[in-house]
């Protein structure tokens, strides 16, 4: 009976900084994952591909052909947030052969229309952001509108006919 016991526990060891649910959820799910694979026959479990922001040597290992766009902007850390909302699997490298430095962004060709897409929302941005006043602007206005004298507010009422 013992014996019995022993075959079925499952000792499992998580390394974290705080145990919580969701810590000890995600290793449950990734013990099952495992004994799923090794029963279907599979061995180990596939590996993770990366996704979002990556190597150029990432992306051209996955095997799904590369192409790149050259961009100039130097902001280009910004656009990280445009592209992953559009799921696209990209390598940016700088080349510092010219001078201003420019910037290749590498992605799957099968991303090509979800690329233009972000291009196209992310340069929109960039534009709006370059359309509006800055704050400092605004504050120089505010205190010279406040350094002008007060017109006089006094309200005079006049009698009506």
């Amino acid at each position: 009976m013992q014996e019995d016991i022993e075959h079925r526990s499952v000792s499992l060891a998580i390394r974290t900084s705080k145990l919580t649910a969701q810590a000890l959820k995600n290793a449950i799910s990734k013990y099952l994952a495992y004994r799923k694979n090794k029963r279907l026959g599979i061995g180990q479990a596939p590996d993770i591909v990366p996704q979002g922001k990556q190597t150029v040597k990432q992306l051209i290992g996955q095997n799904q052909g590369v192409s790149n766009i050259e961009v100039t902007e130097k902001n280009i850390k910004s656009f990280d947030r445009v592209a992953r909302k559009y799921g696209v699997d990209y390598a940016v490298k700088k080349d510092r052969s010219v001078s201003p430095p420019k910037y290749l962004v590498f992605f799957k060709a099968r991303d090509a229309d979800a690329l233009t897409a972000a291009f196209k929302e992310f340069t929109a941005k960039t534009l709006r952001k370059k359309e509006r006043p800055s704050v400092r602007t605004k504050l120089t206005q505010f205190r010279e509108m406040i350094k002008r004298p007060v017109a006089d507010k006094t309200r005079h009422k006049e009698p009506q006919r």
